[in-house]
């Protein structure tokens, strides 16, 4: 990020009003890229989204799980992504870090009629699932996901073989993911030199406040919405609890992967927490498929930054799309670096905001990545900790002893050491 804004801003200030530069450099070399790289992140939506679905919904086949323990686990997930979005939008409305100046030329964009309620409810359900997957029509493609997925997860034999088969795209589309982010530098460093070249250095300001704005909202999810809740439904100590799972938080900011954190959260909830093993077993892998709500939070700031500088009045039904959407969506967002920023683009499609607007806040996300990843492993093991308790599958003694689980530590620090 930081080289693309100097190549920008030096070319800007040494050849002003450059008809070479702005021809050949501007739209020509960082637009194809800056360009190419947004279409690669908008052309893995649809099948990220309804192939990790299918994944997720196929795998809740155990009847008894899918009664009163995966009931509760579901609903806390999705209850604290919605809480967590609201708050996020909330925080973007009040604070206003999008500045609307900048939706100049170089930001047009024409805004369309937003839908009645009546149309939103209707359009919810596809009439054809392949007309949805190619207009990206993403409320369709969700539902249907989740419908296939338990259909598949409900007739035995042959849905087994189904659900191995999409498991397997499911590798392939996450190895696509890591293809793509791989390409993530090249592509961010034209974007935000051609930011430069275009709008100058008060474009980053607004940036920056973007910035502070998501870290501040994800702290607040970390450290007052969880700790609440916890002492909420279960009494247990917020204090104990965040002394515990820092070590969860800092491999979970290093990887930026909740999935590789996993074993780390399941190791630490259970020795350290008093975590019966068949309660953090089930509701931490579910977790790491369901519980994404630091990438709410970015996803919520982001709608209503874009929206504010691109100069687009938002309408309560936008934001309530925006959070049943991405709530939906948590369901199908892979626990991989980079992959927020693709779900961010099909939320944007959902409330007509350009995708490209992606392009202003592309250079600082890797850093809010790790941050909202341990927010998000932070929120599994609060879930898990609360349901274990009101399941009685929960040791509390081991949860009041700050030196239980010490020396199941070894593991969490040998990973921590390779890393």
């Amino acid at each position: 990020m930081g080289l693309g804004i100097v190549f920008g801003l030096m070319l800007r200030n040494m050849l002003p009003d450059n008809q070479f530069i702005q021809e050949y450099i501007t739209d020509g070399f960082l637009h194809v890229i800056g360009t190419i790289f947004i279409s690669s992140l908008k052309m893995l939506v649809v099948p990220l989204v309804f192939i990790s679905l299918v994944c997720g919904t196929s795998s809740l086949s155990d009847p008894s799980k899918l009664g009163r323990l995966g009931g509760k686990t579901i609903s806390f997930y999705l209850f604290t992504t919605a809480i967590a979005l609201t708050v996020a939008i909330l925080a973007a409305v009040i604070i206003h870090p999008g500045n609307a100046s900048l939706a100049g030329n170089a930001l047009e964009y024409s805004v369309k009629d937003a839908p009645s309620l009546s149309e939103v409810l209707i359009n919810i359900v596809p009439t054809n699932p392949m007309q949805a997957m190619s207009e990206g029509n993403m409320l369709q493609i969700i539902l249907f996901a989740v419908i296939f997925g338990f259909a598949i997860s409900h007739i035995g034999e042959r849905g087994t073989r189904v659900a191995s088969f999409f498991n397997d795209l499911n590798e392939v589309i996450m190895r696509v993911v890591t293809l793509i982010m791989q390409l993530a530098p090249y592509g961010v460093f034209a974007l935000m030199a051609k930011l430069s070249l275009t709008l100058g250095l008060e474009t980053f300001g607004s940036v920056v406040k973007y910035f502070f704005l998501v870290v501040a909202v994800l702290l607040i999810q970390g450290l007052v919405v969880y700790p609440t809740l916890l002492k909420l439904f279960s009494g247990l100590s917020p204090l104990m609890f965040l002394r515990k799972i820092r070590d969860v938080q800092l491999f979970a900011f290093s990887t930026a992967s909740s999935n590789a954190t996993l074993p780390v959260t399941i190791e630490t909830c259970e020795h350290r927490m008093g975590v019966d093993n068949k309660i953090a077993s089930f509701t931490l892998p579910l977790g790491a498929t369901l519980n994404m709500d630091g990438t709410a939070i970015m996803q919520g700031v982001a709608t209503v930054f874009i929206a504010q500088v691109f100069g687009i009045e938002l309408s309560i039904m936008d934001y309530a799309t925006v959070v049943v959407t991405a709530t939906l969506a948590s369901i199908g967002t892979a626990g991989v670096p980079g992959v927020g920023l693709i779900m961010l683009a099909m939320v944007l499609n959902q409330v007509g905001l350009p995708v490209e607007g992606i392009a202003l806040i592309i250079g600082v996300d890797r850093m809010l990545d790790m941050i909202r990843t341990a927010v998000n492993v932070t929120g599994d093991a609060v879930g898990t900790v609360i349901i274990a308790k009101s399941e009685g599958e929960f040791n509390q003694d081991t949860f009041n002893n700050s030196q239980a689980g010490k020396a199941a530590q070894s593991f969490e620090e040998q990973v921590l050491n390779s890393k």
